[in-house]
């Protein structure tokens, strides 16, 4: 494929990827394959000869689109949010056509410079303290880390972890922390870090970091805050108020590539010390040594994270960032935020259902007032039918149903259309257990 025809394909894919997305809403949310269904759709050996872009395209439609579970789908209620937007995709489109690998500041400055300062853009925006912000010069800053979890770094680390109870809006209490702390000192442990939650996967709830903070303190303690969902909404005044106490924190992350309009993958994460990593992850071989290293005036990323390399993701925010502005990522989350009310609204008007927690963001925790298998039938039978698709949750002794609003294109007919297919399939339910 040279330039011409690079020109060419670009723009045909262009037009795909808009009428895919105009149209997603008519295709089946949920694909009907079953595992292994791609292997006898394609030959058992890469081609000897080109193939043409034309039998590739069918291919996408014949082979891939079949098995593809449509995030984008105004119809998608499960997990959480899968950020896209246009300015996304050119920024990303962009990242790759530059096709640096930004292990060092001098492997291509503005890959790493821009990093820095788009993490500092969106530290402001959450209204964050100064430590964190890499401009300020006091010794922190921000970085766009690999999506993971805490439990899957305790596993590589080799240290044991220990899940805390919650309370009854399934919170992490300072009290609680307290009492756990004294029990593991009695046995000899030394306890040296807390995951502090806000928005929980489960339930979107929230730990009281004021009451955690401190005894974090007092305790030489490191504080990490994981807001990964709900971290996108602290850019609205309204919802900042949540984030009170991250002054305590050493270090606090959360994933624009969930509710912010920047695609998968960016997760934003501060430190209040860089020092700390670097001390942590620093390696110098003579093939990554340039000129300015040593300068203090630079950042080298290599030295903050696990892998060496690192893709240029901070275009993708920049071009996010520039062509909404912070008032139109605002009106994104709070119209997103209004419109699971609207669903909650109509779980709260019908009798059968109820709502297990509060609904603070993006997300609906329900279930028909039952027995858990009443509850594992609906949803079984829900996504069964394909037209939406949602996920359960295990909230103390509640089998659960979550309901997020996800998708950038979510409007209230489509909260009214999920409620309805809902509210069906629970009716039939309900008679069948009479």
């Amino acid at each position: 494929m040279d330039f011409e025809e690079f020109r060419t394909r670009g723009k045909e894919m262009v037009d795909y990827i808009t009428d895919y997305l105009k149209s997603i809403d008519q295709r089946p949310v949920y694909p009907t394959v079953q595992p292994g269904y791609l292997r006898p759709l394609i030959p058992d050996s890469a081609p000897l000869e080109p193939d043409s872009f034309e039998d590739l395209m069918k291919d996408v439609e014949r082979v891939i689109m079949p098995g593809v579970t449509h995030w984008q789908s105004p119809h998608f209620h499960a997990y959480f949010p899968a950020a896209t937007s246009f300015p996304g995709f050119l920024g990303d489109m962009l990242s790759g056509a530059i096709g640096c690998i930004g292990f060092s500041w001098a492997a291509s400055p503005a890959c790493t410079e821009l990093e820095t300062v788009m993490l500092d853009w969106l530290g402001k925006m959450l209204n964050l303290p100064e430590d964190f912000v890499a401009g300020s010069g006091r010794g922190g800053g921000g970085v766009i880390q690999s999506h993971s979890s805490v439990e899957r770094a305790g596993l590589i680390a080799g240290v044991k972890m220990r899940k805390l109870p919650t309370d009854e809006k399934f919170s992490l209490r300072g009290e609680t922390l307290s009492r756990a702390l004294e029990e593991d000192k009695a046995l000899d442990l030394i306890p040296f870090y807390l995951c502090a939650t806000l928005g929980t996967t489960p339930s979107c709830a929230f730990d009281n970091i004021m009451e955690l903070g401190p005894i974090c303190t007092s305790q030489n303690i490191w504080m990490h805050i994981d807001a990964a969902y709900a971290g996108s909404a602290f850019i609205c005044p309204e919802f900042r108020p949540l984030l009170n106490g991250v002054e305590f924190a050493d270090s606090f992350n959360f994933n624009p590539h969930k509710w912010l309009l920047v695609n998968f993958d960016c997760s934003a994460m501060w430190v209040k010390k860089r020092s700390e990593l670097v001390g942590a992850f620093k390696m110098d071989p003579l093939y990554l040594k340039h000129d300015h290293q040593d300068s203090g005036l630079i950042t080298d990323y290599r030295h903050w994270q696990i892998p060496l390399g690192r893709r240029f993701r901070s275009l993708k925010m920049w071009f996010v960032f520039r062509l909404y502005g912070v008032k139109g990522l605002q009106e994104h989350i709070r119209k997103q935020v209004n419109l699971a009310h609207e669903f909650e609204s109509l779980v709260r008007q019908d009798e059968q259902f109820e709502i297990v927690n509060d609904v603070i963001l993006g997300l609906v925790c329900f279930r028909l007032k039952g027995s858990n298998d009443l509850n594992e039938n609906l949803i079984k039978r829900v996504n069964e039918m394909r037209k939406i698709h949602i996920v359960p949750c295990q909230l103390q002794d509640k089998f659960v149903l979550r309901f997020a609003i996800c998708a950038r294109t979510v409007e209230s007919e489509h909260v009214q259309y999920a409620w309805q297919n809902i509210k069906e399939i629970a009716t039939v339910l309900q008679q069948d257990h009479q």
